[in-house]
């Protein structure tokens, strides 16, 4: 399942994402962290987290640094620590 979602991901980078001018708030970009969150920590965790940040991402909010925290949270990962490759 994992292997399927972060392929369905790839897709929307390579065939949708690329058309349209960067906007994203925050570093890593939000299909990144989705691919992140997946890897790290599962296809339903991972992609619950990767829609948690999706819906953090919005005109009114500061974004920044925000990689994928080591431990399943839907908060933002405060501290620029990054967990390390997966």
């Amino acid at each position: 399942m994992k292997k399927i979602l972060i392929k369905l991901v790839r897709m929307y980078q390579k065939y949708i994402s690329a058309g349209t001018p960067k906007s994203c708030r925050y570093h890593p970009t939000c299909s990144a962290y989705m691919i992140d969150a997946i890897t790290y920590h599962g296809a339903f965790k991972g992609t619950i987290m990767g829609l948690g940040r999706i819906l953090r991402c919005h005109p009114f909010i500061k974004g920044g640094i925000d990689y994928v925290p080591k431990k399943f949270t839907l908060r933002r990962n405060k501290s620029e620590e990054y967990p390390g490759p997966y």
